[in-house]
């Protein structure tokens, strides 16, 4: 809840509060959610942004320091510069959280986690482990290709995340950590075709459907993980948001992917959307119904254009479905206190107030 001066002026004038407390009152609250060990959720407001952006920013140009670093000096220097530069980003971020700057410290802890990579890439050039890579050239092309190599990489990213999250205890940590389990799901599967002698057939028969089987599966672990920590920091601050969304990237993505483009796999295909759009409205994650609104969007118009090409009839029953929701949703706003209090009555006490806590 955002208060204004106006509110506490009027508390002030009704006796309630001391009129001498309003602007140190005014300060706290604007740098509450900020604060290390608060539940309260970051507001995205002017400062807020700016520092987002700026995070991202000084992020994005890891790439381009690394470029300019091994075309100037090589990977030896490469290798220093980052550990320096990710020594100096956590020595700010424990700077600013005694100063109470949350926001920015978590942000200076995430730029030291996602310069792990590029130390750690440096340093297997430095041990001569890429001597033979398809890409070892640019450390870009990390986030551009799929290489079974670049696993030493994600597991020390891995490591020093969860070494960081534990020290600092910021939520936007959980971007680069999630980030790299997505790449990891994508770079074991070279990883296991390289072992089974043919890494060079990626995109083909059975290998491909593994790809997709194996995407899949992962997506479900990483939502699976997320659901985990949802629940374990369910009374604290929101750490499954990003292990949510590059879940779903994973588990949507493949399955979008896969089926033979016959009637009856569509038909299954719509109906885990429009379950994920049940599971984003229960949990209170809009992730899933992103996600699931725009499978159902795709297998909607899918049916248009090819099963249904050109009938009134497909338009009609449309219609009267979108006119039915719209009636269910009627319904289900005037029922929903009761029936959601029994539906919860039967779930566990944590789940139960994992969903208390969500805004729905």
């Amino acid at each position: 809840m955002k208060i204004k001066r106006e509110v506490l002026q009027a508390a002030a004038d009704a006796g309630v509060l001391n009129p001498l407390e309003i602007d140190g009152l005014l300060a706290f609250l604007s740098r509450y959610e900020g604060l290390p060990g608060q539940g309260a959720s970051p507001r995205f407001s002017g400062t807020h942004v700016l520092y987002y952006l700026g995070g991202m920013l000084a992020i994005g140009a890891a790439s381009l320091f690394a470029t300019l670093a091994v075309e100037a000096a090589g990977m030896p220097a490469l290798f220093i510069l980052s550990l320096l530069y990710m020594v100096a980003a956590v020595a700010i971020a424990a700077i600013l959280e005694k100063r109470g700057y949350g926001i920015p410290a978590g942000i200076f802890a995430t730029l030291a986690v996602a310069l792990v990579p590029l130390a750690v890439f440096a340093l297997q050039h430095v041990l001569g482990f890429w001597v033979d890579g398809a890409h070892a050239q640019h450390y870009r092309d990390y986030h551009r290709y799929i290489d079974w190599r670049w696993l030493i990489m994600e597991l020390a990213t891995l490591a020093a995340g969860a070494l960081l999250l534990w020290r600092f205890r910021y939520p936007f940590l959980m971007m680069p950590i999630a980030i790299t389990l997505w790449y990891m799901g994508m770079d074991i599967i070279p990883a296991l075709l390289a072992q089974a002698g043919n890494e060079n057939d990626w995109f083909s028969g059975a290998t491909w459907e593994m790809r997709k089987q194996i995407s899949l599966a992962f997506g479900m672990a990483m939502l699976l993980l997320a659901f985990f920590v949802d629940l374990r920091f369910r009374h604290d601050r929101d750490y499954a948001y990003w292990l949510y969304l590059f879940g779903l990237l994973s588990f949507w993505g493949a399955l979008s992917m896969m089926g033979s483009g016959k009637l009856p796999g569509k038909l299954v295909y719509l109906c885990i959307n429009f379950g994920m759009v049940f599971v984003g409205a229960l949990l209170g994650r809009r992730v899933f119904a992103v996600f699931g609104g725009i499978g159902i969007a795709m297998v909607l118009g899918d049916l248009s254009w090819n099963l249904f090409k050109n009938s009134i009839a497909f338009v009609l029953v449309l219609t009267v479905l979108g006119f039915a929701l719209i009636g269910v949703g009627v319904w289900w706003s005037k029922h929903e206190a009761r029936i959601s209090s029994r539906l919860r009555g039967l779930l566990p006490r944590n789940v139960r107030e994992l969903i208390d806590n969500r805004p729905m």
